[in-house]
């Protein structure tokens, strides 16, 4: 065989493994995170390793579309509460209206509040529900 034709057969061996690598490692390392949320006026932490559920979450969870800078996802219960199921989170978006200056939510009661004044429209997307533990 050609010293030329050994350097193609090495670099095809070599592609091949390196794509087996990417296959197995790639999506266990593609989808993971850190990031925090708002409750209860603090903050908690989570692991994003998120999985849908679409129509399946338990744990309300708000997402401010039009929110100030600084402005986190909003976890109506967290561990420790009664309620809390482990991070099936129930979604509901949170927009503020026209003419209303956005300022910081940071708890589902500021949620209520912010919607009782006429200040936001909270709207229910149960397609894009999802799983992911949160830790206290």
């Amino acid at each position: 065989m050609s010293a030329p034709a050994r350097i193609r057969g090495a670099m095809a061996v070599a592609a091949l493994a390196g794509s087996a690598l990417l296959l197995v490692a790639g999506p266990a390392s593609a989808s993971a995170g850190k990031g925090v949320l708002f409750h209860d006026g603090g903050t908690i932490r989570t692991v994003v390793v998120s999985a849908p559920v679409p129509g399946g979450g338990t744990d309300p969870f708000y997402s401010v579309t039009n929110g100030v800078d600084g402005q986190l996802g909003i976890a109506g219960v967290a561990p420790g509460d009664g309620p809390y199921h482990g991070g099936s989170w129930e979604i509901f978006t949170v927009t503020f209206n026209g003419g209303v200056t956005p300022y910081l939510l940071t708890s589902d009661e500021a949620v209520f509040t912010a919607e009782a004044a006429g200040d936001v429209t909270v709207s229910r997307n149960a397609a894009a529900d999802f799983r992911c533990p949160v830790q206290p």
